[in-house]
């Protein structure tokens, strides 16, 4: 990753937030919070909430790059990835095949399958499933989640099966493909990922029954720790099965892998995020501050990752599959 040390090197620099996604209101946050930071380092940047004409007006005013603080929607499924592309601009984080996939959880934990990665089991919910079927498949507690959306938004931790057909009907109101994925008690962690390499681990502990909206967003009960709490050993190797899942996807700059540790001590892998949130309550700014990394010299490393080329930067589609083969071989 490039290094630059003249804030005038970065040009004029669009901070992009916003949008529809059911994230509008974290994204205008990490928007914020973003472009707050790049102007104290003397960053020539800008704000823009995004909308339809968003490709022609950062042709019109002329921008050098952009700093993506999209959550879900066309912010972080590829989509504005793709057209940054279209018309040549840098842009922070992962490309379009990192982003697209990993948007998508259905296809994340097949790829992570297919690697070879521990994730927990799940299964697509049809309009027309049978709650006692489903249950008898995975077991309670189970988890019911929209397939494309982050931030917790319509997901619902089920602890008995009368209250399965709810859980489907809130996450159906986000997304017509649902996941019914299998819970695993234990640990919440969660990596995050600052110019490819892993950073501190942090457990999440929260009164709630599990890391929901409101957890993250709204009360604040929810503990960090950092350090985590695992033995020097279990932290690298936590460390470096997320490295592996975020490699799996593509993913390249920056990025977030979350985990739950079993009692048996085994790590599965939940998610992955490649524009992490920014608010006061997001986690990769604060593993970043475990390492002596301030918010705004991280935020300026994001944007170095603006300088990557697309291809070099990370894993083309054909080194992912060549490595989820490869992986599923042994």
């Amino acid at each position: 990753m490039k290094k630059i040390v003249d804030p005038a090197q970065f040009g004029k620099v669009a901070v992009l937030m916003g949008g529809d996604s059911a994230e509008r209101a974290v994204s205008l946050q990490s928007g914020s919070l973003a472009l707050e930071a790049l102007k104290s380092k003397q960053v020539d940047a800008h704000g823009i909430d995004i909308g339809p004409d968003i490709l022609d007006r950062l042709r019109k005013e002329q921008f050098d790059r952009a700093f993506i603080a999209l959550h879900a929607g066309i912010g972080e499924d590829g989509t504005l990835q793709a057209g940054l592309e279209m018309i040549g601009l840098p842009y922070t984080g992962s490309g379009v095949l990192a982003c697209a996939v990993s948007m998508t959880k259905l296809v994340s934990k097949r790829l992570w399958r297919g690697a070879g990665l521990p994730t927990p089991d799940f299964a697509i919910l049809p309009p027309d499933f049978v709650p006692e079927e489903m249950v008898a498949q995975l077991g309670l507690p189970l988890f019911v989640k929209p397939d494309s959306l982050g931030s917790s938004v319509g997901v619902s931790r089920v602890d008995d099966v009368k209250d399965l057909r709810a859980a489907y009907e809130e996450a159906v109101r986000y997304d017509r493909c649902v996941l019914a994925e299998k819970g695993i008690d234990g640990g919440e962690y969660t990596i995050g990922i600052l110019g490819e390499k892993p950073l501190p681990v942090i457990r999440i502990e929260t009164p709630r029954p599990f890391y929901d909206y409101v957890a993250k967003y709204e009360e604040h009960t929810t503990q960090y720790h950092c350090p985590s709490g695992l033995t020097l050993e279990e932290e690298q190797a936590t460390q470096s099965l997320a490295k592996q899942a975020f490699d799996v996807m593509g993913g390249s700059g920056w990025g977030r892998v979350d985990m739950m540790r079993d009692a048996q001590g085994q790590n599965w892998v939940i998610d992955i995020n490649t524009v992490p949130g920014l608010s006061s309550t997001s986690l990769v700014p604060k593993a970043a501050a475990a390492t002596g990394i301030d918010f705004p010299q991280m935020i300026w490393q994001v944007l170095e990752t603006s300088f990557c080329e697309r291809g070099t930067q990370s894993h083309t589609s054909e080194e992912v599959c060549a490595h989820a083969s490869q992986k599923a071989t042994l």
